[in-house]
């Protein structure tokens, strides 16, 4: 079930597991944790100037690259925390839900731009509408970019 389809319904329910943790008060971010999300928030900044996902006006490459940046952002911050990342598609978040698993969700779509970006690198164009998807997933309001007013610590 290794498919961008599994990747990112896997990363909605990693990230909602965990968002729900710390919204109902079992997970309360530490200091460190903030500040990973903190730091994973500038190092991923879309530079979309604004605009609503999909970025269909921008290159392939650009676009790819967005979603791709988030995976090496990801490892650096799970590696900082000690969190290990796991694979989500097809699998259920443990609970309780914590960091590793709000990491997890998110690094399997970013994952997923390395994987596009490989293949346009060989010439091959991934689906549009996968792309749009990732892109709604990673930005805009809602999304992953907005990931800190998650948080009611």
């Amino acid at each position: 079930m290794d498919t961008f389809a599994g990747r990112l319904d896997g990363g909605w329910k990693w990230w909602e597991a965990a968002i729900e943790e710390a919204q109902e008060g079992r997970w309360v971010r530490d200091a460190v944790e903030r500040q990973v999300i903190k730091d994973i928030g500038a190092a991923t900044n879309p530079l979309h100037g604004g605009r609503m996902a999909p970025f269909t006006g921008d290159p392939w490459h650009v676009r790819i690259g967005r979603i791709a940046n988030w995976a090496g952002v990801l490892r650096l911050a799970a590696r900082s925390g000690g969190w290990v990342l796991q694979p989500v598609a097809g699998r259920r978040p443990p609970h309780p839900a914590g960091m590793a698993e709000l990491l997890s969700g998110i690094y399997a779509v970013g994952e997923q731009g390395e994987v596009w970006m490989r293949q346009l690198l060989k010439g091959e164009l991934p689906p549009e509408d996968e792309i749009a998807k990732a892109e709604g997933f990673l930005t805009g309001p809602g999304s992953i970019e907005d990931l800190e007013l998650f948080f009611y610590d």
